[in-house]
């Protein structure tokens, strides 16, 4: 299992023997934790508690804060690298952790003031986030008011900040902007929705808001921040030049890898005690068949890993050089997140196939790597035939009327 699990190191030289180095270590030691405690986050919809203080305190949830505040300042891809290191136990805890970093990295993009109400009011602030956003918004003097339901906010449940979508309108009702906005958890409340057949762990509940007032200040404007105009006077700060619309996507992934490799790593090892039913095969591996399904998984979860690291590798080298992507690269790097989640679950399917019709019993981790997988490969910002589209247009010099979220 090294040419999948371990050959995929942190590319930057100067970052082998990094506080990032250290902290994928420290999720890799969390493993076994989070295994002991999957079926019980599954079961109870919420990563346990237990998984949420030990990550808090392997420093995890840091990951994406910036120095200031007593953060690491990550990289795309030690965020790829920590995420699939916890999803190969637990994928609703690994997404909570990488959504909850994701949300860290936006707020790092805020003005000063707003990430002083985060960061520097509690140093270990978790901010939970929702892009979707309500209509329910009036202007008032210094800011917004906003009413609304933000369905799903993964991390909520852990978290003290939201990040919540808002439209503003004019006085004609003509569209005037779209944001971010920062509002403590202490204005907020949950409501329990999330019934669901995968992704069960992240407790992706929905937020709920009545007359909240939002200051400017803690406002971010996604327009401007798809085209990188961040209101952060920090510009010194080389994690918070990353592109907007790159980070968006790729943040969704990580978790991905981990359950892929996972589940390839527990079909090899169960594969000698294994039989194949009414066949001549008294062990798996004796099969030519199964040899090949096995080839074609790791192919898969190998081209996967390699896509996914090409994309964070490239964002993370143009920040440190303070450059920004061609529109090219961002369409494609939208289109690279689909393919790895096609790849990844296109993988689950076979190794389940490989595996036997036992892979669905309830004690089996594989049914539940397969309903994690299937579910966030689902999320409509990683959908392959949308990023195919966007991919497709700007490669031909089609004018992209689908979202500006590239």
């Amino acid at each position: 299992m090294g040419n999948i699990i371990d050959n995929f190191e942190i590319s930057s030289a100067s970052e082998t023997s990094s506080p990032l180095r250290e902290l994928v270590s420290r999720a890799q030691g969390l493993q076994p934790l989070l295994s002991k405690n999957a079926t019980e986050s599954d079961r109870n919809r919420r990563a346990s508690e237990e998984n949420i203080q030990a990550a808090a305190e392997a420093g995890l949830f840091k990951l994406m804060v910036p120095k200031r505040y007593g953060g690491y300042e990550g990289t795309i891809r030690s965020h790829l690298e920590i995420s699939a290191a916890l999803a190969e136990a637990c994928g609703g805890t690994s997404w909570v952790v990488s959504l909850i970093n994701g949300c860290a990295w936006f707020t790092g993009l805020f003005p000063e003031q707003a990430q002083d109400d985060v960061f520097g009011a509690d140093p270990d602030a978790r901010v939970s986030g929702v892009f979707t956003p309500t209509t329910q918004v009036r202007r008032v003097e210094g800011g917004l008011v906003m009413s609304g339901k933000w369905y799903f906010s993964s991390g909520s449940l852990h978290a003290q900040w939201a990040m919540l979508g808002c439209v503003e309108h004019d006085e004609n009702g003509a569209f005037k902007a779209q944001y971010l906005a920062l509002v403590p958890m202490t204005e907020l409340t949950i409501e329990d929705t999330w019934f669901t057949t995968g992704m069960r762990g992240s407790g992706s509940n929905c937020i709920v808001g009545k007359d909240v007032f939002v200051p400017d200040y803690r406002l971010l404007d996604i327009m401007a921040a798809v085209r990188c105009e961040y209101p952060t006077p920090f510009k010194e700060e080389v994690a918070y030049r990353a592109a907007f619309g790159p980070v968006s996507v790729l943040l969704l992934i990580g978790p991905q890898l981990g359950m892929g490799r996972a589940a390839l790593k527990y079909v090899i090892e169960k594969a000698p005690q294994r039989a194949i039913a009414y066949t001549s095969f008294t062990k798996q591996t004796d099969s030519t068949v199964f040899q090949v399904q096995v080839a074609e998984a790791a192919l898969k979860i190998d081209s996967a890993h390699l896509r996914a690291f090409r994309a964070a590798d490239e964002i993370d080298d143009l920040a440190r050089r303070n450059e920004l992507p061609d529109y090219i690269t961002r369409a494609r790097i939208r289109a690279d997140t689909g393919v790895v989640a096609s790849d990844i679950t296109d993988a689950l399917n076979t190794l389940i196939f490989a595996h036997g019709a036992g892979s669905f019993a309830e004690a089996s981790p594989m049914q539940r790597w397969w309903r994690d997988s299937n579910t966030a490969a689902r999320h409509a910002i990683v959908l392959p035939a949308i990023g195919a589209e966007l991919y497709g247009k700007a490669l031909l010099g089609v004018e992209n009327t689908v979202t500006p979220l590239v």
